[in-house]
């Protein structure tokens, strides 16, 4: 009997981490969203280009504000390339997001994700986290962290591992990234509303 139990145990842990791992990687949805300097942005919009990366804002987010110049690195190194990089920003008013934005230099759109439905449908728990979208498929490709630089209350001068560059050189050679390779990101816990 003991037997059996461990055996259901185990196949019910087996089942959740499965679905865990198939629920990291989501698609986004179609959506029309205004940024923080008043122009309105749609997935539609986004089809010109080949992929696109979203980078989670957050007003006040110590860790979100320090990542800002490495992200703003990957996007000049892939400048050459057809990839769209833009912020979102998922719980703070407009009027906040542009002092934000005017105060760090932030030269990225902040699209405003008015109701949470990119949040939402992608699992956002964290800023600082980035997302790497085909926007003819909708499908995410890439999901976490900027590079290793950064975590809670650790900072290191360097960068030794490049989770978005590594994932954008894969992704531009036709390849696939191995999520299992990817850490959680570390950034402000973001507040999802119930609906």
């Amino acid at each position: 009997m003991k037997l059996l139990v461990n055996l259901l145990l185990s196949s019910t842990l087996l089942f959740s981490v499965g679905v865990q791992a198939d629920d990291w990687l989501r698609s986004v949805p179609e959506f029309e969203l205004t940024d923080h300097l008043g122009n309105t942005h749609s997935l539609e919009d986004y089809r010109q280009y080949d992929y696109v990366a979203f980078y989670v804002q957050g007003v006040g987010c110590p860790i979100a504000r320090i990542a800002l110049p490495n992200y703003r690195e990957v996007r000049d190194e892939f400048s050459d390339e057809n990839i769209a990089f833009v912020n979102a920003n998922i719980q703070d008013d407009v009027n906040r997001i542009s002092r934000e934005a005017d105060e760090f230099g932030i030269d990225f759109p902040i699209i405003k994700d008015e109701g949470q439905h990119l949040a939402k449908a992608l699992g956002v728990e964290r800023t600082a986290e980035v997302f790497v979208v085909d926007p003819k498929t909708r499908e995410v490709l890439f999901r976490g962290p900027i590079n290793d630089q950064l975590g809670y209350e650790t900072q290191r001068n360097e960068a030794d591992e490049w989770y978005l560059k590594d994932a954008l050189n894969t992704i531009l050679a036709g390849g696939e990234v191995n999520m299992d390779d990817i850490p959680d990101s570390k950034g402000c816990l973001v507040a999802i509303f119930d609906t």
